[in-house]
């Protein structure tokens, strides 16, 4: 046999193989990496999308948690992983924000990554004390003009979403309040509650109660369009054109990972959210599950960085290590 005819034999075995690799996928677990520590919000959304998408899959998908660096160390590890579709990455808006803000991230936060499905969205909520004299969105806008400096806010952080949406708030709305950041939004919250502090952007699921119970005042949610849980609150976006900063939740693979196995991926978490079940938990935390294509969660994903990376800029604000 001429070593031409061997080479083409070889190289069709191997392709074989990996169109049967491809087709069966998965046969064993997958690790799902989530930039978050055990028992927060994203935490558990993640677990709940890992066992959802194990039942569908066939395969055990197991969430191991990297969290510090802002989302780095958990990206870089499956930007380093084989490119085989059993690591992946859980992905939220702040890995757009890590994305438009840091300059020396040990990957591309676009070459490194084959976006697989944007899985879940849900808004931000900008709450404020009962005793904020503002009834609702337009009445605040004016109280913030009318006394600009008097009001603050309470943040997760600097640089966190409940900072970022606070101000784009200001920015958009011409407005100034006093930041105010705290570690994390539950050590905001006595002094929310005590109006110490005026106002807050939080996500919908913890504030659930305070909001039906009256302890505090819904004004807006920060999605482009109103949310379908809570339907009387206006978009930001109706008194604030353009405002549109969602939080969400999308999943992500090592670049060249096969597109057979990205797409697998996508249409199993389609299925999971198309799901009544699923979709009432997903609702208990105010959300909505999406399960897009890979090319619709890439498109997303580049819009996302170009959003932040405009409101980092007109924001003025650096995150630390930038």
């Amino acid at each position: 046999m001429k070593r031409r005819d061997f080479s083409l034999m070889l190289a069709a075995a191997a392709a074989g193989q990996l169109a049967y690799a491809q087709a069966s996928f998965p046969t064993k677990p997958i690790r799902l990496i989530v930039p978050f520590a055990v028992g927060g919000g994203i935490d558990l959304l993640a677990r709940m999308f890992a066992q959802a998408l194990s039942e569908q899959l066939g395969q055990q998908m197991v969430v191991e948690n990297q969290g510090g660096g802002g989302g780095s160390i958990a990206a870089a590890t499956v930007a380093r992983a084989p490119a085989d579709g059993y690591t992946l990455l859980f992905q939220t808006s702040g890995s757009a924000v890590s994305a438009a803000a840091m300059q020396k991230l040990p990957f591309d936060p676009v070459k490194d990554f084959a976006p697989v499905t944007l899985a879940a969205r849900f808004p931000l909520v900008l709450l404020v004390n009962p005793d904020v004299p503002a009834q609702n969105l337009p009445e605040f806008l004016q109280l913030l003009r009318r006394e600009p400096g008097k009001y603050s806010y309470g943040s997760a952080g600097t640089g966190s979403g409940t900072h970022l949406a606070a101000e784009w708030f200001k920015k958009l709305g011409k407005v100034d309040m006093l930041h105010i950041p705290y570690k994390g939004t539950s050590a905001v919250m006595p002094d929310l509650l005590s109006g110490r502090v005026h106002a807050l952007f939080d996500g919908l699921p913890p504030q659930l109660s305070n909001i039906t119970s009256g302890r505090l005042r819904p004004l807006g949610v920060t999605t482009a369009t109103r949310s379908p849980f809570l339907p009387g609150v206006p978009a930001l976006a109706e008194a604030l054109p353009g405002y549109d900063l969602p939080f969400w939740t999308g999943i992500s693979a090592p670049a060249k990972t096969p597109q057979a196995v990205v797409d697998k991926l996508a249409s199993a978490t389609a299925k999971v959210v198309e799901s009544p079940q699923f979709a009432a938990r997903l609702k208990e935390y105010g959300a909505q599950g999406v399960g897009s294509t890979s090319s619709q969660y890439q498109k997303f994903w580049l819009d996302q960085i170009a959003l932040y990376t405009t409101v980092l800029k007109d924001t003025g604000i650096r995150l630390e290590g930038n």
